[in-house]
């Protein structure tokens, strides 16, 4: 991914808080020479790895976890909150517009889970996080033949991260005080996107003096 410096995020703490927050992810590998993409939900754990593991599940039909065999690193795109920013919103001018983003970069060897066991607790885990904002959350408690068939039609794998890439485009190419006009200018047009990335600058700004 291009990089320039003043976007760059290196802290493993915060990368690994946006991969939790933001958990749908895209997993592309290369299958019979070509790129191929899946849209999973990927649970980050630290498993006592240095960056941490991912872990997840497709269907069995899907043949791209075939390619986990090849041993060739793969990547995991972490999606954060994205806008357009006018440059109506900047105190100099000339400016033109821009799109300001942040996104988490993973990469790793995907492993196959044979254990029925490990896979089991891996859809626990699974169900778990995403029911748990849930006043009501549902449990996986279904019958075993019906579990059984569900789970005979699905792969699971884990992913140890072997490198961690951030990306946090917001502004901070620009002074401090339009990188604050331009999060204004987010806040208020109240949509969940831009008051994401309006509190993603935020906090940036905050320590820029």
């Amino acid at each position: 991914m291009y990089l320039p410096p003043a976007f760059r995020e290196d802290d493993l703490g915060t990368l690994q808080t946006f991969m939790q927050q933001y958990s749908f992810a895209t997993l592309i590998t290369q299958h019979q020479g070509a790129p191929f993409a899946s849209h999973l939900p990927l649970l980050w754990r630290s498993h006592d790895d240095p960056y941490g593991t991912l872990v997840g599940h497709m269907a069995r039909a899907n043949p791209q976890w075939r390619d986990f065999a090849t041993g060739q690193e793969t990547l995991a795109i972490f999606h954060g909150p994205h806008v357009y920013v006018s440059p109506s919103w900047y105190g100099v001018h000339p400016s033109v517009p821009t799109w300001n983003y942040a996104v988490v970069h993973a990469y790793g060897t995907p492993q196959v889970i044979t254990d029925n066991a490990m896979l089991y607790e891996v859809l626990q885990d699974l169900v778990w996080t995403f029911e748990a904002p849930s006043p009501n959350p549902w449990k996986l408690q279904l019958p075993d033949d019906y579990l059984h068939s569900m789970m005979q039609g699905i792969v699971g794998f884990t992913m140890p991260i072997t490198r961690l890439e951030g990306k946090f485009k917001l502004s901070q190419n620009r002074s401090p005080e339009d990188q604050r006009r331009v999060a204004a200018a987010l806040q208020g047009q109240g949509d969940a996107l831009s008051t994401d990335v309006a509190a993603l600058m935020d906090q940036r700004v905050e320590s820029t003096p």
